[in-house]
C-alpha cells in the first residue's frame, strides 16, 4: 500500500491539452514519467516544441524532472497513474471510449498490486467503476480496491485562458476509498494552489464534470436563442443582455457558436447515462440541439444579408476569420465553424479560411482547405468574424474593410467591433 506521498512514482498519459500542463506542473516537484503513444508528439515535447502552442519554452525549462516517453515499458517503474485521453463523441454524438478503454488495457497489463489508477477524462457517472475498472481486473488478474486502486479527479483546463491556469483552478478529488481519497487529495495539493474539494465517491465526481459543462451549454442556448428572436424583431441582442445585465442576478452569458472538447461534448456524455438508466432527458439535449444549428443560422443569415445587398451568393468570395473553438488558443476540436463552413460549400461559395493560431496543413486535412497566411485586399464579397482572437482586434476593422469588395457583408459573431460598423452581429 502507498501510504504516503513520498512512496508515489508517478506517471501522466496522453500529453495533450491537458497532460501536458498536469506532467509539467508535477515536474517542478517530483520526477514525473509523461507518456504519450504518439512518438512523434514525444519527439517535440523532447525538444521543447508544444504544437498546441499551450506551453512556452520556459515552462519546459522549470520542470526538469520529467522524463517524455512513448515506450509502454516505461512506465512500470510507475505505481500511480493519470489517465488524461480523450473522450470524443460518435457521428451520432454518443460516447466514444475507445481510447478511454484502450488505455486502461495497456495499464492493465503493466498492473502492479497497491497500484493507483486517477483519471482525469471527461465521463459519464458511473464509467471508471463500471467500464474501466473491469478491464483493468481482465488484464492485470488483480482485484479493485483489494490489489489496486482507482481515483477521479476531472480535468478543468480551460485552453488558451492565461488567467485560469492548472494551479489556480480547484480541484474535485475523488478514490475508490477514503485512504485513497485523502492520498490522492495530498498529491494534488502539491500543485494546486486553489485548493481540493473532496468528494463521498467517483461517481459525484464524474457528474460534477459533466454538469458544469452541461450547464454552460444550456446557458449559452438560452441566448443564442434569444439572438436569434431578437433579429428578427430587429432588435439588438447586445444592448439588450446589457440593459438586463444591471440586475445584481443576472447571469451574463453572450451568443456565439459553440464547440470544444468540453461544453460541445459532455451533456451527450449526461444524456447517454441518463437513457440508460431510464430517463429521457429533455432540457440537456434540446439546449445541445439550439448551439448545435446555430452553425447554419448563421451560414443562412449572413446569405440573406447578401441578398438583400444584392451579392450572388454562388461563387462569392467568402472569409471566414477564426476555426479555433474559442479566442486566443490553437485548439480546433468540434468547432462550432465547421458547421458554418459546411453550409456555406452546399451553395458552392469560394471560401477562404484565415486563423493565425492554427496550422494550415491541420486545416487542409480537416476542411480540404488551405488556412491562408496572408490576406489580400478587394477581394471578399462577405467576411464572417467567428472567433474573438486578441490577433483580429489588432487587424481592425478598417483593415478589414480593405479586404471587401465594393459590394460586402461582415458578420461579426463576437460583436469584436462596435455594432455600426459592421452589417450583422449575434
Amino acid at each position: 500500500m502507498i501510504k504516503n506521498t513520498k512512496d508515489i512514482q508517478l506517471s501522466v498519459i496522453g500529453l495533450g491539452y491537458v497532460g501536458l500542463p498536469l506532467a509539467l506542473e508535477f515536474a517542478k516537484k517530483r520526477n514525473v514519467i509523461a507518456y504519450d503513444i504518439n512518438k512523434n508528439r514525444i519527439e517535440e515535447l523532447k525538444v521543447d516544441k508544444d504544437k498546441n502552442l499551450e506551453t512556452e519554452k520556459k515552462k519546459f525549462k522549470d520542470s526538469k524532472l520529467i522524463k517524455f516517453t512513448n515506450i509502454i515499458d516505461d512506465l512500470k517503474s510507475a505505481n500511480f497513474y493519470i489517465i488524461t485521453v480523450p473522450t470524443p463523441i460518435d457521428k451520432l454524438n454518443k460516447p466514444d471510449l475507445k481510447i478511454l478503454l484502450k488505455c486502461s488495457e495497456t495499464i492493465g497489463k503493466i498492473l502492479k498490486k497497491n497500484d493507483i489508477i486517477v483519471y482525469e477524462s471527461t465521463v459519464y457517472p458511473g464509467c471508471i467503476e463500471e467500464d474501466c475498472v473491469p478491464i483493468l481486473e481482465k488484464y492485470s488478474g488483480l482485484k479493485f480496491n483489494k490489489d489496486f486502486f482507482c481515483g477521479y479527479s476531472p480535468e478543468r483546463i480551460n485552453p488558451g485562458d492565461k488567467k485560469y491556469t492548472i494551479s489556480n483552478i480547484k480541484k474535485i478529488v475523488s478514490g475508490s476509498t477514503s485512504k485513497i481519497t485523502k492520498l490522492i487529495e495530498k498529491l494534488y495539493n502539491e500543485i494546486i494552489t486553489a485548493g481540493t474539494h473532496k468528494v463521498s465517491s467517483i461517481k459525484v465526481a464524474e457528474a460534477a464534470k459533466v454538469i458544469e459543462n452541461a450547464q454552460r451549454d444550456l446557458n449559452i442556448a438560452f441566448v443564442n436563442e434569444l439572438s436569434v428572436i431578437f433579429n428578427k424583431m430587429k432588435i439588438n441582442t447586445k444592448e439588450v443582455l446589457a440593459a438586463a445585465g444591471t440586475k445584481w442576478n443576472f447571469i451574463p452569458f453572450k451568443p456565439g457558436l459553440v464547440g470544444g472538447h468540453c461544453i460541445g461534448v459532455d451533456p451527450y456524455y449526461l444524456a447517454h447515462k441518463a437513457k440508460k438508466v431510464g430517463y429521457n432527458p429533455k432540457v440537456i439535449l434540446s439546449g445541445r440541439k439550439v448551439n448545435y444549428n446555430m452553425g447554419k443560422y448563421v451560414a443562412l443569415t449572413l446569405v440573406e444579408e447578401m441578398k438583400k445587398n444584392k451579392i450572388k451568393i454562388k461563387d462569392s468570395n467568402i472569409l471566414i476569420m477564426g476555426l479555433t473553438f474559442k479566442e486566443n488558443c490553437s485548439d480546433t476540436r468540434n468547432s462550432g465553424v465547421e458547421r458554418v463552413i459546411s453550409e456555406l460549400k452546399k451553395l458552392k461559395c469560394n471560401l477562404d479560411l484565415y486563423d493565425p493560431w492554427v496550422d494550415p496543413l491541420e486545416m487542409k486535412k480537416q476542411y480540404g482547405i488551405f488556412s491562408k497566411s496572408k490576406l489580400k485586399n478587394n477581394c471578399y464579397h462577405a467576411v464572417i468574424i467567428a472567433v474573438a482572437h486578441d490577433k483580429f482586434k489588432k487587424i481592425g476593422i478598417n483593415s478589414i474593410y480593405k479586404l471587401c469588395k465594393k459590394k460586402y457583408v461582415i458578420f461579426d459573431l463576437k460583436n469584436l467591433f462596435k455594432s455600426k460598423k459592421v452589417n450583422l452581429s449575434l
